[in-house]
């Protein structure tokens, strides 16, 4: 079994940044894939940024491309979401996610673990 542990989510103005980081309880444990979801109050939880682990390729939902950023640091066995010109939209509640079977996904089912999360508040 593996943990996920979330940090870096916390209060900004609207234009600021945060980084947010994922780090896995078991340091041998690679993920071929990681992701990034978040669930904001009343709506359901979304993916937003995937890394294939392996040819470091990422992915992101529309609406956080060219702000968003998703990377790895494998020494540290740590996954970043660098969130850039943060928006009032972008309160919510941020998952992280490790799927442990080869390929990518959007669907958060497909995912083998899940943090607990870490809160993101952006003030207008």
């Amino acid at each position: 079994q593996v943990q996920l542990v979330e940090s870096g989510g916390g209060s900004v103005q609207a234009g600021g940044y945060l980084r947010l980081s994922c780090v896995a309880s078991r340091d041998t444990y690679r993920a071929n894939c990681m992701g990034w979801f978040r669930q904001a109050p009343g709506k359901e939880r979304e993916g937003i940024a995937i890394l294939y682990t392996g040819s470091g390729v990422a992915d992101y939902v529309e609406s956080v491309k060219g702000r968003f950023t998703i990377y790895e640091d494998n020494a540290k066995n740590t996954v970043y979401l660098r969130m850039n010109s943060l928006k009032p939209e972008d309160t919510a509640m941020y998952y992280c996610a490790a799927r442990s079977q080869l390929g990518c996904s959007w669907d958060e089912g497909a995912f083998t673990y899940l943090g607990q999360g870490t809160q993101v508040t952006v003030s207008s």
